[in-house]
């Protein structure tokens, strides 16, 4: 059984910087397409960025273009989210998301992962 489990949430100041964590188990970690997603107070879950199974190809949200980072580690079987120069509209439950099967191309939308971690929340605020 495919799990996602994340850490590193918490709050931090408008600039501040988190690193969130998600450690997969249940299968080999490498081969699959990983992103991030994430839901505010009140909104749809919303995509913020997705990293082929590779590390070639990402896609970052407008939103956070130049102030997140995605990147994995294979041998720790963790995919990180490094985030930057916060803003208080970054406040939300982040997810991590694996795709369903390998070598998939990484998607931006909510059905092209099948497997959800259980989120950890971010409060940008002074």
């Amino acid at each position: 059984q495919v799990q996602l489990v994340e850490f590193g949430g918490g709050q931090v100041q408008p600039g501040g910087s988190l690193r969130l964590s998600c450690i997969a188990s249940g299968r080999s970690f490498t081969p699959f397409a990983m992103g991030w997603f994430r839901r505010a107070p009140g909104k749809e879950r919303e995509f913020v960025v997705a990293m082929s199974w590779s590390g070639g190809t990402i896609y970052y949200a407008d939103s956070v273009k130049g102030r997140f980072t995605i990147s994995k580690d294979n041998a720790k079987n963790t995919l990180y989210l490094q985030m930057n120069s916060l803003k208080p509209e970054d406040t939300a439950v982040y997810y991590c998301a694996s795709a369903p099967r390998p070598f998939l191309p990484p998607g931006m939308g909510t059905s092209d992962y099948e497997y959800w971690g259980q989120g950890t929340l971010v409060t940008v605020s002074s």
